[in-house]
């Protein structure tokens, strides 16, 4: 509504400034002009004429002159563009009319043709994140590796490259990006366990001495970092442990949410060093025991890793009746009662082909209270 009215302000103006012009009368305003010239001019001899500065003869004779010529304006003035006068300001209220109709439905049916009059306001900030949109990447990189040219101290301008190094790349880069992010913002188990990533990159995937050293302190800051433990687990693999690895790995998914994107990854590394330990069954009696002496958050977090894990192992295969009981034993320990009962539903259904696993399966959850 604003830019309407602006705009309607715009038009009015250009209207006037065409309009002005023409209203007015010419001839008035010429004979107006004349008639004050010559007034001046006799005013100019009688001055002369005092002054003795022109002669009697030659100001009377001026005066006549001027006289005559002060009459004739007058009489233009008042009679002698009368007719004329009427004709023309009826053509200037026709191109007056015309030119007040025509130019704003003019400019009104172009805009409509050509413009957009239905795309609503933008926003100066979403107009200079669309300008930097189009620019290329590389543009974008060049302009923030010249910023840190000249300020290789802005610790949040290195921290905010080096994964954009990570994804193209550029490793080495990357390494020293970190290293410098490290030095500036102050260490984390965050920042040593990148710093470490991009050594194990640079590298070509080998965890280097450098890079497990900066692993160990991630973890020494925060014993859950994710990224830390995985390659801690990585490094034994390469040095030939293979239990290490494997426990390693395993404690990492035991702690991982259910909807964690990265347990997929880690159980394939556990695949490689001890196969079949990623699709193994839910959590045992041994296991519920061993989580019941852990603190209460990471009791459940364990617990939920495991029972993720199996929940999808049966979604797959569900011919063992023990395995669904430890499902829904599983979610009764989680205090998840809905859960255990959609769970014993869901056996039920892919045992139903086998009656013998189905009674079996009847029979073990019946001190749960969730019979059929």
């Amino acid at each position: 509504m604003a830019l309407w009215f602006a705009l309607s302000l715009m038009t009015i103006g250009a209207v006037f400034a065409v309009l002005w012009p023409l209203a007015r009368k010419p001839e008035q305003l010429e004979s107006a002009n004349d008639l004050a010239v010559y007034r001046d001019q006799l005013e100019e001899v009688r001055r002369d004429r005092a002054t003795q500065s022109i002669g009697e003869k030659e100001a009377a004779a001026a005066e006549i002159e001027i006289s005559r010529r002060l009459i004739a304006a007058a009489d233009a003035m008042h009679i002698g563009t009368i007719a004329p006068s009427g004709a023309m300001t009826w053509r200037r209220r026709m191109v007056a009319a015309a030119v007040l109709a025509l130019l704003p439905i003019g400019a009104a049916g172009t805009y409509l043709a050509l413009g957009s009059p239905s795309l609503p306001d933008q926003p100066l900030g979403s107009r200079v994140i669309a300008s930097r949109g189009s620019q290329s990447i590389d543009s974008l990189i060049a302009q923030v590796e010249e910023h840190l040219r000249k300020a290789p101290d802005d610790g949040r301008g290195w921290e905010l490259i080096a994964p954009v190094y990570m994804r193209l790349g550029r490793f080495e880069d990357a390494v020293a990006a970190r290293r410098n992010a490290l030095r500036l913002n102050g260490a984390n188990a965050e920042r040593e366990a990148s710093l470490g990533e991009a050594l194990v990159f640079a590298a070509n995937g080998v965890v280097t001495e450098e890079a497990k050293t900066a692993f160990d302190r991630a973890l020494a800051s925060d014993a859950a970092q994710v990224q830390a433990r995985y390659f801690i687990g990585l490094a034994a693999e390469q040095n030939d442990n293979r239990q290490q690895a494997a426990e390693m790995w395993k404690g990492l998914l035991a702690d991982a949410p259910a909807d964690a994107p990265w347990a997929d990854f880690v159980r394939q590394s556990l695949e490689r060093v001890e196969p079949g330990a990623s699709s193994a069954g839910g959590p045992t009696d041994e296991q519920i025991g061993a989580a019941s002496q852990l603190d209460p958050d990471r009791r459940s977090s364990m617990i939920r890793g495991m029972v993720a894990r199996l929940a999808e192992r049966l979604q797959r295969d569900g011919s063992d009746p023990e395995d669904w009981l430890r499902l829904v034993r599983s979610y009764m320990v989680l205090g998840e009662p809905d859960k255990a009962r959609a769970a014993a539903s869901d056996a039920r259904r892919a045992l139903s082909s086998d009656v013998n696993k189905l009674q079996r399966f009847e029979d073990l959850i019946k001190p749960l209270g969730l019979e059929g």
